[in-house]
């Protein structure tokens, strides 16, 4: 075997390999997403999770590809870890589809049928077809198909180089040496688990045996091992795709690993310990393709049937290796005490499941809100610890919503007062925005890291005005959650009024922040962290303020959310009143602009040293170097800004004045137009009284 034999070789293996990537690109871009749907939806039934597993890997041609996908899914939470098990077991079932065609070059005859059957003749053909429909085909579907039958046409152009350049190697003793050494078991069992582990792909170790197998010179008791090795060795790829995933996501990957460890382990104990006093005579035979892959068949579909009723032992082995940490425990439990809260038994006592749901919702609303309150506070002082807490009470609170969302369905079919109802109505509407909350507080999370890693900080004074902003928003959750728990009609006419009031404070924050940044005080990239944070409490104070609503809704009739929060702010007195009340709780800290005589004068004093100052400061306290006569011009301009401060404050008092009677002049009007609107309100039920009477009426003398 020369040097071009053995490019030729490696030629084939190229073809082959980018064949396979092909091919299932192509297959993945046909369904388009649905094999991730299927594998996402149904899995819940272990058995289905089998057959799930087997289908999907058959169509991809790989089951790496579906155990990494497995990886994926148990690592973002979406597959249980338990029914990850059936899914693997299914794929290395699904995976012996691959050999199966490749042992088609192996196929010898003279007839019509069996030559239509070789590579050599059918490969070329589809080939055609593919080209032509890739090149004139319009639509992605069709070009889809077209890229699946030109990688399987690669495949096959692949195993023909491969059985060709590997022609020659029937004449070459130190090469029937080298496969004799390989039927030992353990050697064999190596080789394979090697070659797989390089070149990612069973697939392909087992198509080079089946290529090799046309030379005549590998029998079963080297092909045997090399297979078993080339099992094991499928694994490397979805263990090195958990590398720095979460920790049921390393399970799932160890999982795949010690199940294909166990099955060839025990195979080769079992079959080589009855081969030591009952030799088999198959051992000695040459190794055809087609044989090949009937004991890649056999052997998975009889490790499946095996294993399946104890697929929760490789379970438990995986959290042997990796054991449970305390977190995890706790997560488990909570999971378990929501399950058992809202038992399906309880729905034939719809009124106690109500009960199990308000409780569900309150624990729901009380971790949201510390996930919140863990979030604020990191704002200047990230700590990852915190953040791993609060994305823990993120993903608690989601599992609440999806949990109570389907017990909220079951609920609903049920028998419940028209009270219970609104209720019920009240709790669904709520979740929603309880899960909203927590989700913004992965955002201020997030914004809180960003500050930490650019090293970003607020001014003084911003700091000042953003703790002002804060705290209202802390007292608008505190207040709404409060409200949530105890059903407080009255109380919860305040939250409207600090809402209004939040929006008018992410005003002037916005507006503050950009005079900081013309004067350089404030950073651009620290300027985009505030849009940030001030757009998710205003998100929050909205979604407070829809809790609120809700509960106030309680004893009205009718669910119109817009409609009532309307009449609310037109028709209640003290609305208004109470946005001034809170107006002066959360104030800002008060701006003073300098004088333009000081800014003058500060401007004229080029040898002087003038001292920097907040926006806060009266004065520009100036101390001056130079000439008397400067030092007197100073003084001057003084007396000069204080004269101007106060006729400045004298036209602030009479502007706020002005103010008063405007604000006196539209609270009048909006009184007026809502007396109007409940005297139009008390005619128009007074009409409809009088047209049911006289209904009434005409029908008594009908009857």
């Amino acid at each position: 075997m020369d040097i071009f034999s053995i490019l030729e070789l490696i030629g084939g293996l190229s073809l082959f390999l980018y064949g396979m990537t092909t091919m299932g690109d192509g297959l993945k871009k046909a369904s388009g997403g649905k094999l991730e749907i299927i594998l996402e939806k149904f899995t819940a039934n272990k058995f289905m999770a089998v057959i799930l597993g087997m289908v999907v890997t058959a169509i991809m041609q790989s089951s790496s590809a579906t155990t990494v996908m497995v990886v994926g899914f148990v690592n973002s939470g979406i597959m249980a870890l338990s029914n990850a098990v059936g899914v693997i077991l299914g794929a290395s079932i699904g995976a012996t589809i691959t050999p199966w065609l490749l042992s088609l070059s192996g196929i010898e005859g003279t007839g019509t049928i069996l030559k239509l059957l070789k590579p050599t003749v059918f490969a070329p053909i589809i080939s055609i077809i593919g080209v032509a429909i890739l090149m004139f085909g319009k639509k992605e579907k069709n070009k889809n198909v077209a890229q699946i039958m030109i990688g399987f046409s690669v495949i096959m152009f692949g195993m023909s180089m491969m059985s060709g350049a590997a022609a020659p190697l029937s004449e070459v003793p130190q090469f029937k040496q080298l496969m004799s050494m390989f039927s030992n078991p353990i050697l064999g069992l190596l080789v394979g688990f090697l070659l797989t582990a390089v070149i990612q792909s069973s697939s392909a170790t087992i198509g080079i045996l089946i290529s090799l197998c046309a030379t005549g010179m590998i029998t079963y008791a080297t092909a045997i091992p090399i297979v078993l090795g080339a099992n094991i060795g499928t694994c490397a790829t979805a263990m090195l795709s958990s590398i720095g995933a979460g920790k049921n996501a390393r399970r799932s990957a160890l999982i795949h690993l010690y199940y294909n460890i166990i099955k060839s382990v025990t195979f080769m104990i079992i079959f080589y310990s009855i081969n030591s006093f009952a030799e088999f005579e198959l051992l000695n035979k040459t190794a055809h393709g087609t044989g090949v892959a009937l004991f890649d068949t056999v052997l998975s579909i009889v490790a499946v049937i095996v294993f399946f009723p104890f697929s929760g032992l490789l379970e438990k082995l995986a959290y042997l290796t990796i054991p449970r940490t305390e977190d995890e425990s706790r997560d488990d439990d909570m999971k378990k005490h929501i399950s058992k809260m809202l038992d399906d038994r309880f729905l034939n006592t719809p009124e106690f499941a109500l009960s199990q749901c308000k409780t569900a919702c309150i624990e729901m609303s009380r971790y949201a809100k510390d996930g919140l309150f863990e979030a604020i506070d990191m704002i200047g002082a990230y700590d990852v610890a915190v953040a791993e807490k609060v994305l823990y009470y993120e993903d608690l609170v989601d599992h609440y919503e999806d949990v109570l969302d389907n017990y909220f369905v079951k609920l609903s079919t049920a028998h419940l007062s028209p009270k219970s109802s609104q209720q019920l109505a009240v709790l669904m509407h709520s979740i929603s925005d309880i899960e909203r909350i927590s989700d913004h507080a992965i955002n201020i999370s997030d914004s809180a890291k960003e500050m930490s890693e650019k090293e970003l900080a607020f001014s003084n004074k911003g700091v000042e005005e953003f703790t002002v902003f804060t705290q209202a928003v802390k007292d608008i959750v505190n207040m709404t959650f409060q409200i949530f728990e105890d059903e407080n009609m009255s109380y919860a006419l305040n939250v409207e009024p600090l809402e209004e009031l939040i929006d008018d404070l992410s005003v002037e924050v916005r507006k503050r922040h950009m005079k900081r940044l013309r004067k350089g005080k404030c950073s651009v990239e620290m300027g985009f962290v505030l849009a940030d944070l001030i757009t998710n409490y205003e998100r929050i104070s909205d979604h407070c303020s829809n809790i609120a609503l809700n509960v106030l809704q309680t004893d009205e009739e009718g669910y119109d959310i817009h409609e009532f929060q309307e009449n609310l702010n037109a028709e209640n007195e003290d609305f208004y009143k109470k946005i001034d009340e809170l107006k002066d709780k959360y104030k800002l800290p008060v701006i003073v602009k300098k004088s333009e005589e000081v800014k003058k004068a500060e401007e004229g004093m080029k040898d002087g040293e003038v001292k920097k100052t907040e926006e806060s400061d009266v004065f520009a306290e100036a101390e001056l170097t130079g000439k008397d006569s400067k030092k007197q011009a100073g003084k001057e301009s003084k007396k000069q800004a204080d004269k101007a401060d106060k006729e400045r404050k004298k036209k602030e008092e009479k502007a706020e004045k002005e103010k008063e009677k405007a604000e006196k002049k539209s609270k009048a009007e909006k009184k007026e137009k809502s007396e109007k609107k409940s005297k139009d309100k008390e005619s128009k039920k007074e009409k409809n009284t009088e047209e049911k009477d006289k209904d009434s009426k005409e029908n008594k003398e009908e009857r």
